[in-house]
């Protein structure tokens, strides 16, 4: 996945705080794994290593995603939308878990009768994983 210009970070529309939004997808199943922000270095860091990298924005720091936990993402593509403000990232997601929670993916509540009804267990807990 090298690039040798950056030309393709200037097709992109980055927000008012230089972030753009990925949208993290298994590529083998097509789940919907998360949502997670890039900065321009972590996109190019993505792009060059095939390794997934987003920004914390609570952290306010590049999180190389798997640092902690072991659950790395491999990216096998990389694709911009046909507004140029969002990513989607079809990944290896190794381990099989990509939430903070412990679930494989973050989207395991669904809204039922106005209530978020909790959908998936975690798959391991996160105590565990991040200690």
């Amino acid at each position: 996945m090298t690039h040798t210009t950056e030309k393709w970070l200037e097709d992109i529309r980055w927000n008012e705080e230089g972030l753009i939004p990925a949208v993290v997808q298994d590529e083998k199943s097509g789940r919907l794994l998360m949502l997670a922000w890039m900065n321009r270095y972590a996109l190019r860091l993505t792009a060059e290593t095939g390794r997934a990298v987003y920004w914390s924005r609570s952290r306010h720091k590049l999180w190389n995603k798997g640092e902690q936990s072991g659950y790395f993402q491999f990216v096998k593509e990389l694709r911009l939308d046909c507004d140029n403000d969002a990513v989607l990232l079809s990944v290896e997601q190794v381990g099989d878990i990509a939430c903070h929670t412990g679930r494989r993916s973050c989207f395991f509540r669904k809204l039922e009768d106005g209530h978020w009804l909790t959908m998936d267990s975690p798959v391991r807990d996160p105590d565990e994983i991040y200690r």
